[in-house]
């Protein structure tokens, strides 16, 4: 079968196609004919040989942990990790998933827009079960046009809050107004957050810089979520911050479940800012180390 090796740690360019020998299903597990598989920022580092002390991967191995296919002609999209693991396999033509990482794509759901609620859905609607938005809730999203943040705004409009949505340039902040931000600002300019005031709770995608900048206009007794890194390591916690970093714990089912059915309700639109075919994955790392995608990147794998 067709599928993207990382040949070795390094950049974009050692992604190369290869053919590689069907996997077989274990106990426990289905084979997914995939037609299409995401891309995360974690593939795009792993990659590049961050996180080596928290992810066992070593060259060669086959990126992806998400996946859009049918099993028996039955649309579907599917996590490809075990126990936790970043277990990859998922820019392939075919993967194997664990049963209970499958879920059904609704009924007039694009199987695209439905693969984006694998892990950007599921993280969004986990991260406001931990904390529910009040009414008047002055919330900011950086990464505000990221895969995940795309969901984020939306949400917390429709749950009442002020939204504040930071992002990197013109283009991605007329994405987050467009998708409902009362107010956005460019964390690239020095200075960002003056003027701001101070956040009742914040969802942090970015991390470095702006994620510590953030932080530190967070008000005493607020909510603090950092689920990404892009821009460097996660923000050093605050005693008086209520802090969720990447080790709080997810129901993964019911978090993907519930976004799955936003999609069917139309409560959100994913943004799909790339989709290529899985032998250019190298072109989509680069683009998304370039910082220059909007939402989420996809690859055609049938």
């Amino acid at each position: 079968m067709r599928a993207i090796e990382v040949t070795r740690f390094g950049p974009p360019e050692v992604l190369e196609p290869r053919q590689r020998p069907e996997p077989t299903p274990t106990e426990g597990e289905v084979l997914i004919e995939v037609e299409l598989a995401e891309v995360l920022f974690l593939d795009t580092q792993l990659r590049a040989g961050w996180g080596r002390d928290f992810f066992a991967v070593e060259p060669p191995f086959v990126p992806g942990v998400g996946v859009a296919g049918t099993i028996d002609g039955r649309r579907v999209i599917a996590g490809t990790s075990r126990s936790g693991a970043y277990s990859g396999g998922g820019y392939a033509e075919l993967a194997a998933a664990p049963a209970d990482m499958v879920f059904d794509v609704p009924a007039g759901v694009r199987s695209a827009d439905a693969l984006a609620a694998l892990h950007d859905g599921m993280m969004a609607f986990s991260r406001l079960g931990h904390t529910p938005v009040r009414p008047g809730d002055r919330a900011l999203v950086t990464a505000a046009a990221g895969g995940i943040g795309v969901w984020l705004v939306p949400l917390l409009r429709a749950a009442g809050a002020t939204v504040i949505a930071a992002a990197r340039g013109a283009e991605k902040l007329e994405l987050a107004r467009s998708r409902g931000a009362h107010t956005t600002v460019d964390y690239s300019e020095p200075g960002w957050t003056d003027g701001l005031g101070e956040l009742d709770i914040v969802f942090d995608g970015a991390g470095g810089d702006p994620g510590t900048a953030a932080l530190a206009i967070t008000a005493s007794g607020g909510r603090f979520h950092a689920y990404g890194a892009a821009s460097g390591d996660f923000p050093a916690r605050r005693d008086d911050v209520e802090f969720f970093g990447i080790e709080t714990p997810v129901d993964w089912r019911a978090a993907t479940t519930r976004a799955l059915h936003a999609l069917a309700e139309r409560e959100v639109e994913p943004v799909i800012g790339q989709s290529v075919p899985l032998e250019d994955a190298a072109a989509a790392h680069a683009a998304i180390a370039d910082r220059s995608v909007l939402g989420k990147t996809l690859l055609e794998v049938r």
